[in-house]
């Protein structure tokens, strides 16, 4: 993402959230952006961005800035602290790795035996180079639309109301080939991110 396009107020926001996050992180470490887009893999132009607000970075490049920088990929959820046991639809902690890419904390906290996610996959996502793979054990249900999910070279096609479990240690990739965005619920043990 270039300074010239124009970004909506509440992605802006969470951007900014992020790129300071991710900033402070990094100085209090005592790393210098090239030191750390070294470490995680990625270009300085790339860090820079983010750490500006500039950049609305993948899953793949969020998960290497918090390997590098010794975060659980939680921290980049934004929201309220949650207080108690009931999570408001409002206070919500989100993270939108990708554009039309986002995922709803709604547990408490990462500080638990288990984390559950409502995802919206927008039409025509998939991470197909790039699948997710982590331990546990995964367990996705679809609320609305239609959604192709392979794990471990075996492809599942759902539908609402349709739910999977699979062991998400083998590479499992989402596949929306459709006109609308599909909704999950994902329940994870123990907490991937």
């Amino acid at each position: 993402m270039t300074d010239d396009v124009q970004v909506d107020s509440g992605l802006g926001r969470e951007l900014a959230r992020l790129g300071a996050l991710v900033r402070q992180r990094r100085t209090s470490r005592g790393l210098s952006v090239e030191t750390l887009a070294d470490v995680a893999g990625l270009s300085a132009g790339i860090v820079s961005m983010i750490e500006r607000g500039r950049g609305n970075p993948s899953l793949s490049t969020l998960q290497k800035l918090a390997a590098s920088l010794d975060l659980p990929l939680g921290q980049f959820f934004q929201g309220p602290r949650t207080k108690g046991l009931v999570v408001r639809a409002d206070a919500r902690k989100k993270l939108h790795p990708t554009e039309g890419l986002v995922y709803e904390l709604l547990t408490p906290d990462l500080n638990r035996q288990l984390e559950m996610l409502r995802i919206q996959i927008p039409p025509g996502w998939n991470n197909r180079n790039q699948p997710f793979q982590h331990r546990g054990e995964e367990c996705v249900h679809l609320v609305s639309g239609w959604l192709q999910i392979h794990v471990g070279g075996e492809d599942f096609e759902l539908r609402s109301g349709d739910t999977i479990t699979y062991d998400p240690s083998l590479p499992h990739w989402y596949d929306n080939p459709s006109g609308e965005a599909a909704h999950t619920l994902g329940v994870v043990t123990p907490p991937s991110f």
